[in-house]
């Protein structure tokens, strides 16, 4: 599931996976704003098929967090 994310993560903000990393987080690098948030999280609700809340929008601020919400979204 990491991997996929990563992969999410690189197509939603246009980097390269190898710029995905597990400290990943919001603002950490310049490409992740406010805008691309909001592309990122259509990119992860498409490829984990799952719906994120408004409050998970919110509390998605880095890789580890965001990764987090999708194991609990696929686990419900």
């Amino acid at each position: 599931m990491k991997n996929k994310l990563r992969a999410s993560f690189a197509q939603a903000l246009d980097v390269d996976i190898e710029a995905i990393k597990d400290d990943l987080e919001y603002r950490g690098i310049e490409e992740w704003d406010s805008i691309t948030h909001m592309f990122l999280i259509a990119q992860i609700e498409d490829d984990f098929e799952v719906s994120i809340s408004p409050d998970e929008v919110i509390d998605m601020s880095s890789f580890l967090k965001a990764l987090e919400i999708i194991e609990r979204l696929k686990n419900e």
